[in-house]
């Protein structure tokens, strides 16, 4: 037996061992990774692969593809031409064993899948996206999705994900805020650790596991102006201290892969940052696994940062800066054979990264069980469970922002109501970017939603869509102005949309009915390459609430969106809003189910919202240094970071400090009670915050260092205990080195940042 086949070596002694045995054409091959859509036919019910696919993998191999089973307007994989559950296993099997059975050495692909919210695949469970997952601010509860989704991937063939987001958001005017989870570091890092422990589980080679695969390396979020993929101007000590600091708590948790960002910083694109590629991440932080481009980002550097001469030029660049595979293969699969035979890139370079794609192959079990069970794969994917869990992380998600008198809950007892808006019943628009398609009577809108709580009495609710997202049409304002008129409650659903164009014709804004029409109408305004200016309601949207308003009617405001929303005047006349970011396919039970009171709102926000756009940035953790107020406004948020409301309330008292000095290398223990005060169960996040007082470096006011979720029946008393250390304390001094200075530090715990009880910590002089 050769012993790149013997189980029982090593997967390091098996990758070394099938290196040597490996021509050149075969180790660009394992480097390169074309669209997996484009690898196979499918035709009345069955897949044929295509002669250009059986060519690459005979001449060289194929190393990896890129979405097989991705369905969106961009593969052109619909409905009625995609894959089910069970036939995305089975083709998955056909492409590996034709890649097995007729490749020299019979090397498995590896499949890589997009699963930021769930696997993009027909069938598969669509999540609420990462900003309402950041805004559970249950790290547990995260984990569990992070493991269904490894787990309905993994059974159809997918081994790595390209995910999670570790973006830091610093300008929510940029269409990828909805990918991320925070504008806050230390709650990416939580949720970016628990991230690689429920996707990768306990061991790579499960059939329930997938390889992680952070993203964007680094300082996406910080784009110049909120316009994606723009210059970063940031400097190493930031860069270390905020940006770097999820993707560094998710190596620690064992990530196996990595991908670069397609911005640069200070003149460096990501895709050739030596410094952040070998310095930091693998010689500080000793990341031994692979590192992939997002796709396209090395013809950026010929044709875009103009800092390669041509695509030749780019591919040396990029694969001796430590890049190890490229998504889509085109530059690498076309220059890097001829660079070696002109002498322009060395062959260790090469094997450097051939080994690494080897290695993650070998670990994640693909040489000894490249197949999968499509039995399995029909059980799994979408399975009741993983829809409970979707609507159980919408609930714990969505933040109830303003509740003026007791507007919400509504009883049994509240009349007729109203649901109006665009939103309201756009399924699409309720899911976010990276979405697959998705048949209408799988997810639950608002309308669904309050339907079907009000099962036996849904003649009670009228519904009306009123307008667009975009555009000034206001045909539909005389029908929901009419809706309005005949209710006691209007809960108007506006926001924002990232669904691409899926096809589904548009609606009829008199009747709020469906419509075939030659041109579908497009409402997107979020999403990865859709920046904004403002962060209003777009088109007429703010109108109709206007006109609605005058009626005199209970006002209930539903935001469905995935950036925030700065809108005054809905500030200031809503009796009630919710924000439900981009809640999923049980989005609309979950809002439903906190509009009547079922559930007990406890999400809280993740990134300050602003009240005017003109406040950016608005982010709470900037320096103290950067002035408080313009001529017209102050520059607080308009609901700051950890902000939310429930139905009940919630004390803090008895705070608590074990000791009230320590060395730089001790630690301490604070502890607050918190009490239910209300009448209503409920959760409360109780959240720890430090302040430096005075640095050697400029710091922010106040910084996260610790959270908890805490489950509180009414008149219940807990008490929250957090430990202060070094971890706590230490920030990147300016030398680049963590340090934890010596002085006097302040410890706040409280509800949100600005609501908070404060204690005093001194770290004494070593020795």
């Amino acid at each position: 037996m050769l012993l790149y086949k013997d189980k029982t070596k090593s997967a390091e002694k098996r990758a070394e061992h099938l290196l040597g045995l490996m021509t050149l054409e075969e180790k660009v091959g394992q480097l390169v990774q074309p669209f997996g859509w484009q690898t196979y036919e499918y035709k009345d019910g069955a897949v044929t692969l295509t002669e250009s696919f059986k060519e690459q993998v005979k001449n060289g191999g194929v190393g990896s593809l890129y979405g097989v089973l991705r369905a969106d307007p961009w593969t052109g994989v619909t409905l009625e031409n995609g894959l089910s559950a069970k036939e995305g296993a089975e083709a998955v099997n056909q492409i590996q064993r034709y890649a097995v059975e007729h490749s020299r050495l019979g090397i498995p692909i590896l499949i890589g899948e997009e699963c930021s919210h769930g696997h993009m695949a027909i069938d598969g469970t669509v999540f609420p996206v990462p900003l309402l997952l950041g805004s559970t601010w249950n790290v547990e509860l995260y984990r569990d999705m992070c493991r269904a989704v490894a787990a309905e991937t993994r059974a159809q063939g997918g081994a790595v994900t390209y995910s999670p987001v570790l973006d830091v958001v610093r300008d929510p005017r940029w269409g990828r805020t909805e990918e991320c989870f925070s504008e806050d570091p230390y709650l990416i890092g939580e949720f970016a650790a628990a991230a690689v422990q429920g996707l990768q589980g306990e061991r790579l080679d499960s059939d329930g596991s997938v390889a992680a695969t952070l993203k964007h390396f680094a300082g996406y979020g910080s784009s110049e102006g909120g316009r994606n993929a723009g210059p970063v101007h940031m400097g190493w000590r930031e860069l270390l201290e905020v940006d770097l600091y999820p993707f560094k708590k998710a190596v620690e948790a064992g990530a196996a892969s990595i991908m670069p960002a397609y911005n640069e910083i200070d003149g460096v694109p990501c895709t050739v940052n030596t410094e952040l590629l070998e310095e930091v991440l693998r010689k500080q932080w000793g990341f031994d696994g692979l590192v992939i481009t997002d796709c396209g980002a090395i013809d950026m550097l010929a044709a875009g940062h103009d800092v390669a001469e041509d695509g030749l030029d780019a591919s040396v660049q990029a694969i001796e800066a430590g890049i190890d595979m490229e998504m889509s293969g085109e530059m690498f699969g076309r220059y890097l054979l001829e660079a070696l035979h002109q002498g322009r890139l060395n062959v260790e370079v090469l094997d450097r990264a051939v080994l690494r794609v080897l290695t993650l192959k070998f670990k994640l079990g693909l040489f000894d069980n490249p197949y999968v069970d499509p039995e399995r794969a029909e059980r799994v994917i979408g399975s009741e469970e993983h829809v409970g869990l979707a609507r159980k992380l919408a609930e714990e998600g969505i933040v109830l922002l303003k509740n003026e008198n007791g507007a919400l809950p509504l009883d049994d007892r509240s009349g007729k109501i109203a649901v109006i808006g665009p939103n309201a019943d756009a399924g699409y628009n309720q899911l976010g970017d990276y979405t697959s398609p998705q048949p209408p009577e799988k997810v639950a809108t608002v309308l669904k939603g309050i339907r079907a709580r009000l099962a036996k009495e849904s003649e009670r609710v009228l519904y009306a869509p009123g307008c667009r997202i975009k555009g000034d049409d206001r045909e539909g304002f005389e029908y929901a102005l009419a809706c309005a008129k005949q209710a006691d409650t209007v809960v108007m659903v506006v926001g924002g949309s990232s669904a691409r164009d899926f096809g589904e014709g548009t609606i009829d804004l008199r009747t709020g009915a469906s419509k075939v029409s030659d041109n579908s109408w497009n409402d997107m305004d979020c999403g990865e390459g859709i920046d904004r200016m403002t962060l209003g309601l777009a088109g007429v949207q703010l109108e109709l609430m206007q006109e609605i308003h005058k009626l005199g009617k209970r006002f209930i405001v539903v935001y469905i969106n995935g950036r925030p929303i700065a809108e005054p005047w809905i500030d200031e006349h809503a009796d009630a809003i919710l924000e439900a970011w981009y809640p999923g396919q049980e989005g609309g039970h979950a809002v439903a189910g906190i509009l009547f009171g079922d559930v007990n709102p406890s999400g809280r926000l993740t990134v300050s919202v602003p009240k005017h756009v003109g406040q950016l940035p608005v982010y709470y953790n900037g320096k103290r240094s950067r002035g408080k107020r313009y001529l017209e406004e102050d520059s607080k948020a308009r609901y700051p970071f950890g902000y939310g409301l429930s139905y009940t309330t919630f004390g803090y008292d008895r705070l608590k400090i074990t000791k009230d000095s320590i060395g730089a290398g001790e630690s301490a223990i604070v502890s607050v009670d918190v009490t239910n005060t209300g009448s209503m169960a409920g959760a409360e996040v109780v959240q720890l915050y430090i302040s430096d007082v005075v640095s050697k470096a400029s710091r922010p006011l106040m910084e996260l260092k610790g959270f908890a979720k805490v489950e509180l029946a009414p008149g219940e008393t807990k008490t929250v205990s957090f430990e202060i250390g070094k971890e706590q304390l230490q920030y990147i001094g300016r030398d680049l080195e963590p340090v934890v200075e010596p002085g006097l530090f302040q410890v706040h715990i409280g509800r949100n940042v600005n609501d908070t009880l404060s204690t005093s910590l001194t770290v004494r002089e070593d020795g």
